[in-house]
């Protein structure tokens, strides 16, 4: 696996990013993403994991400027993305790409696959015809699929095949960073861990970083190299990977990891269960978003939102936004 390159600027780097949602009465907003702060480091893989409807694939969207944050920064390579105009925007995009969580979505099925894999070589005018066609040929290649896939259709191919193909289409601009939205969750377990695999393999070949988002715990920890935990719009615990699979200090990361099935028996954990479901993002609660649920709950969690802290060193931090460290 590839090492992170600390000593400079991070890859990719958000602070307080907000996106709030109007509903359709127009009298309210849905607070999906609630002042983000994270970076992501060349050569990095950066998990990021919480329960369905925390807000982690709006993140993912606006970290990559699909759609506009309500407040915040973004900057790519130490560059403010949100202040691009479009023409330089679009050229920026080379260098980040996108990888979805539904292979049978994400393909057009009125295309081969050979126009879907040239398709962003001649939006961003690279090569002729026949050079476009020879990278094709080497985009499938790369991802484990012959040549002649290349004259068939999306609906020809397993769900497997697809995401591979969604992978080659991903990587055919030679990006720095790839966001890889649950690029597995909707693949069978004996599927999972071959593109899995694919993504690790072509990480140290193409030099790639990764924003990996899953609902899966177990999967983010054997991908990332640090985890940020999500709650309701917000990062609640930030750390590498083993600190926070060893040592999870927010109680909301405690219930998740305990909840993560354990091979051995002498290392199972206790399963602590939460009660009831994450509260509405159009009302979120006062105070800390977890306290509804939290079984460490005090008087205060339900006044005051925590702030973040680092409770471990300078060069391993690790974060959590918790009144338990204050």
């Amino acid at each position: 696996m590839t090492s992170p390159d600390h000593g400079s600027v991070p890859l990719l780097e958000c602070q307080d990013l907000i996106k709030h949602f109007p509903t359709k009465d127009g009298h309210r907003t849905v607070q999906a993403v609630n002042g983000v702060s994270l970076s992501l480091d060349r050569g990095e893989t950066l998990g990021i994991v919480g329960e369905s409807g925390c807000g982690k694939s709006t993140l993912a969207r606006l970290l990559l400027r699909l759609i506009e944050p309500t407040a915040g920064e973004v900057r790519f390579e130490g560059e403010d993305l949100l202040a691009l105009p479009p023409s330089k925007l679009r050229a920026k995009r080379r260098d980040m790409q996108l990888i979805f969580q539904d292979p049978y979505a994400s393909l057009d099925p009125r295309l081969t696959i050979r126009a879907i894999l040239a398709e962003p070589l001649s939006i961003h005018g690279v090569g002729d015809r026949r050079q476009r066609r020879d990278r094709v040929v080497e985009l499938l290649e790369i991802v484990g699929l012959e040549s002649e896939a290349m004259s068939r259709y999306p609906h020809e191919f397993s769900g497997g095949q697809r995401q591979r193909i969604g992978i080659a289409r991903a990587i055919a601009l030679h990006p720095k960073l790839i966001v890889a939205d649950e690029p597995v969750s909707a693949l069978d377990v004996s599927i999972q861990s071959q593109i899995l695999e694919l993504l690790l393999d072509l990480k140290d070949r193409l030099r790639l970083s990764y924003i990996f988002i899953s609902h899966d715990l177990a999967v983010v920890e054997y991908v990332s190299d640090r985890v940020a935990v999500m709650y309701l719009g917000r990062i609640v615990e930030t750390s590498d990977t083993e600190s926070l699979y060893r040592t999870p200090s927010h109680p909301y990361t405690e219930a998740l990891i305990s909840a993560v099935p354990q091979p051995d028996p002498d290392r199972r954990r206790k399963r602590i269960v939460l009660s009831g479901d994450m509260p509405n993002p159009e009302s979120p609660p006062s105070g800390c978003p977890f306290h509804t649920r939290c079984p460490k709950v005090m008087d205060r969690c339900r006044v005051d939102l925590p702030k973040t802290k680092n409770i471990a060193s300078a060069d391993r931090p690790h974060f959590v936004a918790c009144h338990l460290f204050e």
